[in-house]
Formats: C-alpha cells, sequence, structure tokens
C-alpha cells in the first residue's frame, strides 16, 4: 500500500469517527466502528476534563496526550495545531493565548473540518480558525507560528520527515514545537504494523522510537526532550486477532511496546553577537 492509498484510508475512518460520539469511539475497535469486547479507546487519551478552554463537544477522545501541557505557550502567542480534528487542543490553547494570540487548526477531514468549524461558531471566537491541508504540505507561509503542536496525529503520515521539515518550515525562528504521538520500542509484528484499520485508529503507523527522535534531529531541532512517555496495554482479546500465539508471548514479555510519549523541540535561530 502506497503513501496516499494509506491517507485515504485514514481521512476514511476519521470522517466516520467525526460523525460518532466520544462514547462511541471509546467503546469501538480504536475509534473506527465495530464492538471490540472490552476495547476501551481510552486506554490511549487522556482527561481534560478540568483544563481551561475545554470544550466537551470537541472531545472525541483521539488524543494520546496533552500536548499543551508541556507545550509552554505564552499568552500572545501563534499556535498550529495538526491534526486539529473538532478543535480540541485549539480550544485549550486558545485559553492560554488569550484575546491577543491567535490559533490555527490545521487538518485534511472536511467532516472534522466542519465538526471544528461549527464548535467554534458555538464559542465566538475570533481569533481560532481552521484550515484544509496535508501535514507533509502545509498550505501555510513559513515562519508563522510560535509554537506547533499536535497530539496523536504524526503516527498516522506516511513520511515523517517531511512532516517534522514542515514544522519546521512554518516555526517562527526560536519557535518550538510540543507532540503526543504513539512510538514502539522494538520489532512490531508484521500483521499488526500492515493492518489498515490499525493503521487509521491506533498504532500501525507508528515507527520505532529511536527512529522518530533520529527525525526530529536530523531536520535540525534542538533541545528536543521526551517529557513523559506510557507504555499502552493493548487488550489481549484485539491483539489475538493480528498475532499468533508465540507472537502474542512475545508481546506480552515487554520485549516489545508501544509507547505513547509526548516531545518537543527548538528552532533555533543563528547566533547574533554571541547570543540566541
Amino acid at each position: 500500500m502506497n503513501a496516499e492509498d494509506l491517507k485515504l484510508i485514514v481521512k476514511d475512518k476519521y470522517s466516520g469517527i467525526a460523525l460518532q460520539t466520544k462514547e462511541q469511539n471509546e467503546t469501538s475497535c480504536c475509534g473506527v466502528g465495530g464492538s471490540c469486547s472490552t476495547v476501551d479507546y481510552t486506554i490511549f487519551s487522556e482527561n481534560y476534563k478540568k483544563l481551561a478552554g475545554y470544550n466537551p463537544d470537541a472531545d472525541l477522545g483521539l488524543g494520546c496526550g496533552i500536548p499543551t501541557q508541556f507545550a509552554r505557550i505564552r499568552e500572545g502567542d501563534s499556535v498550529l495545531d495538526l491534526g486539529s480534528g473538532a478543535g480540541n487542543d485549539c480550544f485549550v490553547a486558545r485559553a492560554i493565548v488569550g484575546e491577543k494570540g491567535r490559533v490555527t487548526g490545521l487538518d485534511f477531514t472536511d467532516a472534522m473540518l466542519s465538526k471544528a468549524t461549527a464548535n467554534n461558531a458555538k464559542l465566538g471566537f475570533t481569533n481560532v480558525s481552521f484550515v484544509k491541508g496535508d501535514i507533509e504540505d502545509m498550505p501555510l507561509p513559513d515562519a508563522t507560528f510560535n509554537v506547533v503542536v499536535s497530539n496523536c496525529v504524526l503516527n498516522l503520515v506516511p513520511d515523517k520527515t517531511k512532516a517534522f521539515a514542515q514544522i519546521m518550515r512554518v516555526l517562527k525562528p526560536n519557535g518550538h514545537f510540543c507532540v503526543s504521538d504513539v512510538v514502539i520500542k522494538g520489532q512490531l509484528p508484521e500483521k499488526l504494523r500492515k493492518d489498515a484499520e490499525m493503521y487509521a485508529g491506533c498504532v500501525s503507523g507508528a515507527i520505532e522510537m529511536d527512529e522518530y527522535l533520529g527525525i526530529i534531529s536530523k531536520q535540525g531541532f534542538e533541545n528536543v526532550t521526551v517529557h513523559k512517555q506510557k507504555e499502552i496495554e493493548i487488550p489481549t482479546d484485539l491483539l489475538q486477532n493480528y498475532l499468533s500465539d508465540d507472537e502474542l508471548l512475545q508481546f506480552k514479555s515487554k520485549e516489545i511496546g508501544i509507547f505513547s510519549v509526548t516531545v518537543s523541540g527548538y528552532k533555533r535561530e543563528l547566533m547574533v553577537n554571541g547570543e540566541l
């Protein structure tokens, strides 16, 4: 399956998710429909309810962290959220940047953009907007944002090198990103990696953690920091759909694993007169 086919799968699945409630996403196979016994999609997501700016209509339970928690967003900042969905992280960021700042959400799924725009209309924010676009080729100008955030989206992007190159391009000098994402440690079995449903909803698009951090560093980001990592416990009855008995034993032995991580990195301006 090539990159464009994978993007079509992701777009199709998340178009369906946009029409579901958070409760439906929590009781479906990685948020993509169909009963999965004891599977609860909140094994990936974090609780946003106590955060300023939280809007329940925008929370579809699709995240794997809270990137704004470590993003060092300041009042007046211009913030970009990649894969903004129904607008959950955008509205949390808007509570931080205030009236003087600006928040832009980027998504390539029409249904998600419609939902986010409708949520924003109810809130009446004039400094929050949503743009249709591909993370690998963002329709946004260079050096525009102080902070880029993303929540459990970049693992779904086929070319992560292009994605982080685009993040570097749209950041202002001395700007930074903070993303929550899914990575793996060790070799994930091919049956799990290649399955299209798992790719669109969960972990198969994830790459090995050291490779992920290497891509970030190769794009020139500095002070790359892993702020938080949490092992994802995938229920046995779900894994049995994809793994043989021997592969399942290997998975459970912790030789390999799936983790949510929150990572940040800085775009440093060239030194002038000995200072950044």
